[in-house]
């Protein structure tokens, strides 16, 4: 990615409202089968009921495959304050608000990189209710998965690509990326 494409990508990302932004060397992507299990584990209560989420985002494979080609990106986060480990609304804040961002920055790449891969935090939000699984995904263009659906362990890609995951106490950070084909 050149210096200038860099540029006007971290400044969208700062002007979008991210805390940082780094670039994003898919070479660093590493799909691994033990972040699937933990999916599979079904601590966040989304396995097997979200379309974005595993099963129904496909196979590690069909990840691979769909990965397979971006040569860069970006990572984004969001750096919230929180009171304390135990502060359960400063997190969900700071969740939201990463959310917000990371939407509406997909929505501004897809008109410029049709074929971005945004890879967000956490299970897909675009509908209150996700039709699945008994039914089919009402925005399959915009749907998005998350990192560890892809089996990506997201401490590991951040220090991979030269940016913090653990900022102190009193913050969390919620981090997301997407990934170019055409940079």
């Amino acid at each position: 990615m050149g210096t200038e494409e860099w540029k006007d990508l971290e400044c969208l990302a700062l002007d979008t409202g991210f805390s940082r932004a780094a670039v994003l060397d898919c070479a660093t992507l590493e799909l691994r089968q033990e972040v699937r299990e933990m999916c599979a584990a079904n601590t966040c209560g989304m396995y097997g009921k979200n379309l974005a989420c595993p099963p129904f985002c496909g196979t590690l494979d069909e990840c691979r495959e769909q990965v397979k080609g971006y040569g860069s990106g970006i990572i984004v986060q969001t750096v919230g304050e929180i009171e304390d480990s135990m502060d359960f609304e400063g997190m969900m804040e700071a969740e939201a608000e990463h959310k917000a961002h990371f939407y509406k920055m997909a929505e501004l790449l897809r008109r410029k990189y049709p074929d971005v891969l945004p890879l967000g935090s956490g299970c897909c939000t675009v509908c209150p209710a996700c039709a699945g699984p008994e039914g089919s995904c009402r925005f399959p263009e915009k749907r998005i998965s998350s990192l560890e659906a892809f089996g990506i362990v997201v401490s590991d890609l951040c220090s991979r690509n030269g940016l913090d995951y653990y900022y102190g106490p009193g913050k969390i950070a919620y981090t997301s990326c997407y990934l170019l084909k055409q940079i």
